[in-house]
């Protein structure tokens, strides 16, 4: 997937500025609910363009972040804000290369993720660097694309990923649970998030149809519109038959 400026803005449009996935500053409390991230050092994984990683700072207080994503121009842009809005003391990015992350063990605080793993197709060995990098007592807490026992075979979630050319590697919340429990993490906690996704696919469809279209179009184009409605209009299928299970977690190292 190509993060260009084009994508990145359609991509704002529906979820809000400075946010690549959806719920913002909504979900990212519901993400953090019943945990605290104040004066903490957090690792944020896949910061994209930063929005979720001020609010880290701003709304939930983290004396200190850094944002990873794999994509440069993501993180170029993240940079830019981040100096913009006069927290450049506080954040720090960095471009990360597939494999072992470049920090030291026992580095963080917490480690925030929101809607990333989806895209790793290797689970065990990122999970076990976000072990490796928590210092003992560390959270681990945030959210990500999870399904059903059907969603890997299933075709409607074949058709959407297709349409979008979206490489998803989709585990359950059960899958979750087993793998971060084996690797050291106590306190394994997951909140399913289907029914609140519902509405808010139900949202997206809206922003790309009827009135507010023409709004649309004019910032992205034609062809950008009717590929966020079909895309859309594919996954409200696929999360309606309950095999796009958007999933909030958390966990404790032990």
């Amino acid at each position: 997937m190509a993060y260009d400026k084009e994508f990145v803005g359609g991509l704002e449009w529906l979820w809000g500025e400075g946010f690549l996935s959806p719920g913002g500053c909504e979900e990212i409390s519901e993400i953090l609910r019943g945990s605290s991230i104040k004066g903490k050092k957090v690792l944020d994984m896949g910061c994209g363009i930063g929005g979720i990683t001020h609010l880290l700072v701003t709304e939930h207080k983290a004396q200190e972040v850094v944002g990873i994503d794999v994509a440069e121009a993501l993180i170029e842009r993240a940079r830019i804000d981040t100096q913009a809005a006069g927290l450049a003391e506080q954040i720090k990015y960095r471009l990360a290369e597939p494999g072992p992350l470049d920090f030291d063990d026992a580095e963080f605080d917490v480690v925030f993720t929101k809607d990333v793993i989806v895209h790793i197709q290797d689970k065990c060995s990122i999970f076990e660097e976000l072990h490796r990098v928590l210092r003992r007592g560390g959270l681990l807490v945030g959210s990500d694309w999870l399904g059903s026992d059907n969603t890997n075979q299933s075709e409607l979630v074949r058709a959407w990923l297709d349409f979008c050319e979206l490489d998803f590697h989709f585990h359950t919340a059960a899958q979750l649970q087993r793998l971060l429990t084996g690797i050291g993490f106590d306190s394994v906690k997951t909140r399913d998030r289907n029914s609140w996704y519902c509405n808010a696919v139900r949202a997206e469809i809206d922003k790309v149809s009827g009135e507010s279209r023409s709004k649309f179009v004019k910032n992205f184009g034609e062809e950008m519109a009717d590929f966020r409605l079909q895309s859309s209009t594919l996954k409200m299928k696929v999360v309606d038959a309950g095999e796009l299970r958007p999933t909030n977690f958390s966990a404790v190292k032990n």
